[in-house]
């Protein structure tokens, strides 16, 4: 979860204000910082560190070696005037030991210590650095710093011609969207759906050509002109070359002179997608040592697990005036790119791993080289039971107030700044009021375990029941405690204030589990057992009644009226499939007024999900084509012909919003994992570095690969959830 993520209502309101797309007006050109060429004195620069020495003309200051966090060491100015939407232009001379990064800051120099813009060149000779970035608020209170600390061993950092000046015009962001032919850069089936698309001024049907990896032309015919593409706002056509079936290497489509990036025709393209998708999980773990032997590069200590600079997860109170005692809730996934750990993303989460694992009997073979491994249980059961046995202690133990009921969240007190690994986050950790959604996604989730763990641990099995029935039993005591949009500070707030569907799911998840009676006319009396649930996004964190219906509909049971159950998923999968035909990109995905939400590729992947569970009701072709083509836009047949998941495609997302994945701010830690998926495109635009570039954007180019874009290219658990699933069915099919 990003620093400043709102519920929906919030992000509704922005797109209704739009105050993104407003044309501000520029001032002249004012410098705001003093004395940034040290004439004679380092005055009124600050050092954290020891003095600062002049030589040379430039500023000068010997960073100690052993410190820990980026910020233990730095250099600054204070009392810098900054005003909301004016751009500046942030620049500077500085030199270091070879290899070694300064991070490089504007923000507040006083609590909450926001960072509004950062940079982390790596140093070597002396060198000028010049950004701009748009101030997302007014202050009297800035700063410009230089962080130096996190290095083991001492080295010099030298800094001249320090330079804030306001007025500037906005740098113009033209990203690199390469050849204009765009297709799935991974590859398609042989025996799937094959369409690329062409961007281009031409509103006329064009020649095309499929050339294999020797440069022999293999297919030709024509385009079919498809106007402007309202998503992206390009004019383009769309090249079909289904009936190409041979399998092979480095295919490139041409047309309009020009040539696509290389993919591939194969049919066993997506089995380590699937399991690259579910190894993303092990590297989120809480509380557990991350292993260098089972994750090459990815190795780190165990995060809050009561080990100083940790205050740790062994005992953690509820914020004052909540509760009177702690609660022991290590372990569980790290939420996103943060250190939060929240209950309802942590249930649909779970929930869809789970769901996948019952649908496509192939996961059960999948190795996924986690501690765990061999002990007889299929190792995805055993990484989601990580986050099922979390999400169990955060249940009210008997005897206290709202016994029964799942607190919210946990996190930390304040938010943290990047990169942050979890063993050296020193924030104090809080509980979060209980709520109602957060019981109910307890319920759900601990009743589908209570059924899927069964044949392995039949013990854990039956605790999971009975915390999924008196987790049920005290949401319907307590139906209407909602989690307030106000409670961001430190995590992300989650908030949700409708808890109907969250009903309906925990019910269903009951009846699925035990057949019991209470539990199916819990169901059937629901108001979301008859509605059409299939809206622009069919189900996420905040709505979770498609989530009921599927498993009902792909879970055996005799529930009354079941046919009319799944009946209503087919009509949901088609209404995605019409969306997707009208689409010149091909995605199942139409959101109203074209504003694309936080998450979009996560949304578009549980639309697949539908159409996916189409497939599993039906048997037709039709809906299985559907997700194969919905899996082009994915890998790269899209407006920014980029591949959104780490490690696919010629061109993918590697820059992911993250404390730990953060190579992008210190070349000593990882990108994220392959397999990792990136939020995705955010007509919001919430964040400042996305509104410094990214404003006016249209829907599809509401996207950029930078870590600091956490509105935009946030990783999470449940984003990579419906990217496991899909993976799941296209390798089992």
């Amino acid at each position: 979860m990003s620093l400043w993520e709102r519920s929906r209502v919030a992000l509704a309101a922005s797109l209704v204000v739009a105050p993104l797309l407003a044309t501000p007006a520029y001032a002249a050109e004012v410098e705001q910082v003093v004395n940034g060429g040290f004439d004679g004195t380092a005055d009124p620069f600050w050092s954290s560190s020891g003095p600062i020495a002049l030589t040379d003309g430039r500023a000068c200051v010997d960073v100690p070696g052993g410190t820990v966090n980026k910020w233990d060491v730095a250099v600054g100015q204070n009392d810098i005037d900054l005003v909301a939407g004016e751009t500046y232009r942030f620049s500077f001379d500085a030199s270091g030991d070879a290899g070694k990064v300064v991070r490089a800051i504007t923000g507040l120099s006083v609590d909450p210590y926001t960072t509004y813009f950062e940079q982390s060149p790596v140093l070597g000779e002396l060198q000028h650095y010049s950004y701009t970035f748009t101030a997302p608020a007014d202050t009297a209170t800035g700063q410009v710093a230089f962080q130096l600390g996190g290095s083991p061993d001492p080295w010099r950092f030298c800094l001249d011609n320090v330079s804030l000046v306001g007025g500037v015009p906005p740098e113009v962001y033209e990203p690199d969207t390469g050849p204009r032919v765009r297709v799935n850069q991974v590859a398609y089936l042989p025996d799937g759906p094959k369409a690329a698309t062409v961007v281009t001024e031409a509103t006329t049907a064009l020649p095309w050509q499929l050339a294999n990896a020797a440069g022999t032309v293999v297919a030709r015919g024509t385009t079919t002109p498809r106007g402007v593409d309202v998503s992206s706002g390009q004019n383009v056509h769309t090249i079909d070359f289904g009936r190409y079936t041979k399998r092979g290497t480095g295919y490139t489509l041409t047309a309009d002179g020009e040539t696509s990036r290389p993919f591939d025709i194969d049919s066993r393209a997506y089995d380590k997608l699937r399991t690259d998708a579910l190894k993303f999980y092990y590297t989120q773990r809480s509380g557990i040592e991350i292993r260098d032997d089972l994750r090459p590069g990815y190795g780190r200590p165990a995060g809050h697990v009561d080990v100083p600079p940790n205050q740790g997860d062994g005992a953690v109170p509820c914020q004052a005036g909540v509760c009177d005692y702690t609660l022991d809730v290590r372990g569980g996934w790290y939420d996103a790119g943060d250190h939060g750990k929240y209950v309802v993303n942590g249930g649909i989460s779970v929930w869809e791993l789970l769901s996948a694992y019952e649908t496509f009997g192939g996961l059960r073979g999948v190795g996924l080289a986690i501690p765990e491994s061999g002990n007889r249980t299929p190792d995805l059961l055993d990484e989601v039971r990580w986050e099922l046995e979390f999400l169990m202690r955060m249940q009210v133990p008997a005897g206290k107030p709202y016994a029964g009921m799942a607190h919210h969240k946990i996190h930390d007190q304040a938010w943290t700044g990047l990169p942050l690994l979890p063993h050296l986050d020193p924030q104090p950790r809080e509980l979060h009021p209980v709520s109602t959604a957060a019981t109910l996604n307890l319920a759900a989730t601990a009743a589908q375990a209570a059924r899927v763990y069964k044949k392995y641990d039949a013990a854990f099995a039956k605790r999971a029941l009975a915390v999924a029935r008196t987790a049920y039993t005290a949401a319907k005591a307590n139906p209407a405690l909602l989690a307030p949009e106000s409670d961001n500070i430190g995590g992300g707030a989650y908030n949700d204030t409708k808890v109907s569907d969250d009903f309906y799911w925990a019910a269903a998840e009951l009846f699925l589990t035990t057949g019991e009676r209470q539990y199916s006319a819990d169901v059937l009396s629901s108001p979301e057992h008859t509605a059409d649930v299939f809206g622009a996004g069919a189900f996420d964190w905040a709505s979770t009644a498609a989530a009921a219906r599927l498993d009902l509909a792909l879970v055996p049971n005799r529930l009354p009226g079941l046919a009319s159950v799944k009946a209503s998923v087919v009509r949901g999968a088609e209404k995605y499939l019409a969306i997707q035909r009208q689409h010149p990109y091909g995605v199942p995905y139409a959101p109203p007024n074209n504003a694309w939400d936080w998450g979009s590729n996560s949304i578009i992947l549980n639309n697949m999900v539908v159409l996916a569970g189409a497939y599993e009701i039906t048997g037709r072709d039709v809906y299985r084509n559907g997700v194969l083509t919905g899996l082009d836009y994915m890998f790269g047949r899209n407006a920014l012909n980029y591949s959104y998941v780490t490690g696919y495609g010629e061109v993918s997302s590697q820059n992911q919003h993250s404390r730990w994945y953060a190579r992008q701010l210190d070349p000593a830690l990882p990108n994220p994992p392959a397999g990792t998926l990136a939020g995705g495109p955010n007509s919001a635009i919430q964040d400042p570095y996305a509104q410094s570039k990214l404003t006016g954007c249209v829907a599809q180019f509401c996207y950029i690969d930078d870590i600091q874009s956490w509105s935009t290219n946030e990783l999470t658990i449940n984003w990579n959830a419906p990217l496991a699933w899909i993976a799941a069915f296209v390798a089992d099919h």
